[in-house]
């Protein structure tokens, strides 16, 4: 989500800026700008839309200063407009900021800001920072940024340009990306390589903490504690469809990848433990109506609804509420009964998914309360619902959908805690400990993906079979349907997602030695329902591949392959479960020879029926 660029040497900044920008507009975003140091001024400009608005209202005859910022946003706080787009200036106009990432305790350090006598002029978190700045600069910028940043909790990448200091650009990045380009007598910033390939193939990759001071001169980088450090040069090689790409060889591949990132953008800025009433501060629902909700129907299409299957799980066990989910092809042409007491959750990746969007309106006009879970700030649902909630993943390339899914899922999950402490279901403390959980399971998404060469060696030994059985349990039932239809999708191979208590009413009698059954076999209520259900399939010589907790020696007896996933908290496996089940599907995919980005007869948005 978003993109910085700055640069400081002899260029046009502006030209360069621009240029820049335009190459991260795969990242999507809602508005644009760039500000640059022009004849001893600060020059702002900002627009919203593409970035063809904005260079409307550039040329290189007016603006031709050599030092500048530039940033594409997609909005997380404050929609999208003139006054929200970066960058963002303090009190005096002096200190310019641009920034990627989310600023947890933004609220409260406006506050007291506020209470300072700081003006703000956006609904942004990222204004807080500048003021932070304005705050702290006592003619060290470095200084000041380093005393700003202390106090920031959450994900940051920064580019900050002063007045003061026009021969200065400065850049800082926490939990967010951020390079530093190497040229000739000129540096660069980005949030992403792509941006700057055209004028250098040498990068600095900075890390959490780092604080970079980039001259005319040369640079200098500032690790957390102020001391200097020393961060290895790359050189780059990638085309410019490899740099969009990241280096990964297909889109779904850098998606998968994404996920240990996007999964904490989705939940960041929502989890306040001592305030629930501010636990999400975009949702259209007041803790009286969550309290007066009498059921829960959630609707949507292929992955979106198996997400809303999990849902389901987590509303009737963490809040004690009625929960359906149901097709949205299948729900808009039945005599559904919907009431003043219902709330209607529509889920959809573009948002613009015609068989989902068809439901949500008709049941705004029997008087249900609607809600959107949805990754495109502006889109059809998100317009037509009364409240969203962003997964804020970013855009998803690839046809097959993943990082939305899990962001979808997140969304949910909080949802379900958000309304389980409204309704007295959970205590706080439970709650806590659920978040927790979560807070943990991007680190274990890394887990899962440093050992991604065990799932190739199980995926070539399996990629010329024609049919598989996926089996799942409880709340892994939907992901056995999820991983099913990864198979299908990319790799055109016929896959049945099945409940594992189902598979002797129909389903067992396809069973023999040629058949590989992918189970979810995680430790939960039912763990030892699963493990008679694999004995099933191993007498009748089918070939188990298992996805099983980590230190599990029971499983190792009873099934042929074992992916291992690390131990959480059996609500929140599915997000750890999917991920195995995601690369064996993209590498079988790719063993096939398959188009994995674009497979045949897809279409990314579904937007007729």
């Amino acid at each position: 989500m978003c993109g910085i660029v700055g640069y400081i040497g002899d260029k046009v900044a502006a030209k360069l800026i621009m240029d820049g920008l335009k190459r991260l507009e795969y990242r999507g975003y809602d508005s644009s700008g760039i500000a640059v140091i022009e004849n001893g001024r600060l020059e702002t400009i900002r627009a919203v839309g593409k970035i063809k608005n904005l260079e409307s209202l550039i040329s290189d005859e007016q603006y031709s200063g050599t030092s500048g910022i530039g940033h594409i946003r997609w909005a997380t706080h404050g929609k999208p407009s003139e006054e929200n787009a970066h960058p963002h200036t303090d009190c005096s106009g002096k200190i310019v900021v641009v920034h990627n990432g989310i600023i947890e305790n933004y609220k409260q350090l406006k506050h007291d800001l506020v209470a300072e006598g700081h003006k703000f002029k956006s609904e942004t978190d990222t204004e807080v920072i500048v003021h932070l700045i304005e705050k702290y600069y006592r003619k060290d910028l470095v200084a000041a940024v380093r005393q700003a940043t202390s106090l920031l909790k959450g994900a940051y990448a920064l580019a900050v340009l002063s007045i003061n200091n026009p021969d200065t650009v400065i850049g800082a990045r926490m939990d967010a990306p951020l390079v530093a380009g190497i040229g000739e007598n000129e540096y660069f910033l980005a949030s992403d390589i792509p941006a700057l390939l055209s004028y250098t193939k040498k990068f600095v990759y900075l890390e959490d903490g780092d604080i970079i001071e980039l001259k005319k001169s040369g640079y200098k980088i500032y690790a957390a504690d102020g001391s200097n450090a020393e961060r290895k040069t790359h050189i780059i090689a990638w085309d410019s469809l490899m740099a969009e790409k990241s280096g990964y060889k297909h889109f779904m591949l850098k998606e998968i990848f994404e996920q240990q990132r996007t999964i904490e953008d989705t939940f960041r800025g929502r989890i306040d433990y001592d305030d629930i009433s501010e636990f999400f501060n975009e949702l259209s629902i007041d803790p009286e109506t969550v309290r007066d909700i009498g059921r829960i129907s959630i609707i949507a299409c292929g992955t979106s609804y198996y997400a809303g299957l999990i849902g389901k799980f987590w509303f009737e066990t963490l809040a004690g509420i009625h929960a359906e989910a149901e097709i949205g092809s299948e729900f808009r042409y039945r005599d559904f009964i919907i009431d003043d007491r219902t709330l209607l959750i529509a889920i959809s990746q573009s948002g613009e998914t015609a068989d989902t969007i068809a439901p949500l309106r008709e049941g705004k006009k029997r008087g249900a309360r609607t809600l959107a879970i949805c990754n495109v700030m502006g889109s059809t649902i998100t317009r037509d619902a009364a409240g969203t909630l962003y997964t804020r993943c970013g855009p998803e390339i690839g046809v097959a959908s993943t990082k939305a899914f899990t962001g979808q899922i997140t969304s949910l999950f909080l949802l379900a805690v958000y309304f389980g402490i409204v309704r007295g279901k959970l205590t706080k403390e439970n709650a806590a400990g659920l978040i927790d959980s979560l807070i943990q399971i991007p680190k274990d998404i890394s887990m899962i993906l440093n050992r991604e060469n065990e799932i190739i060696s199980i995926a070539k030994k399996f990629f010329k079979k024609t049919n598989f059985l996926f089996l799942g349990r409880g709340l892994n039932y939907p992901i056995a349907m999820e991983g099913a239809l990864k198979l299908k999708e990319i790799s055109y191979i016929h896959a049945e997602g099945y409940p594992a208590g189902e598979m002797k009413h129909g389903p067992i009698a396809l069973i023999d030695e040629n058949l590989p059954v992918v189970c979810i076999a995680t430790k939960d209520k039912v763990y030892e329902k699963v493990l008679s259900n694999i004995e099933e399939v191993k007498a009748r010589e089918g070939i188990v591949i298992a996805i099983a907790t980590d230190g599990d020696e029971r499983i190792k007896e009873k099934a042929d392959y074992v992916f291992y996933v690390p131990n959480t908290d059996a609500l929140l496996s599915p997000l750890l479960n999917i991920v195995p089940l995601q690369l064996f599907a993209y590498h079988i995919g790719v063993l096939r020879g398959c188009d994995v980005d674009q497979p045949r007869n897809l279409a990314k948005s579904v937007t007729v029926e």
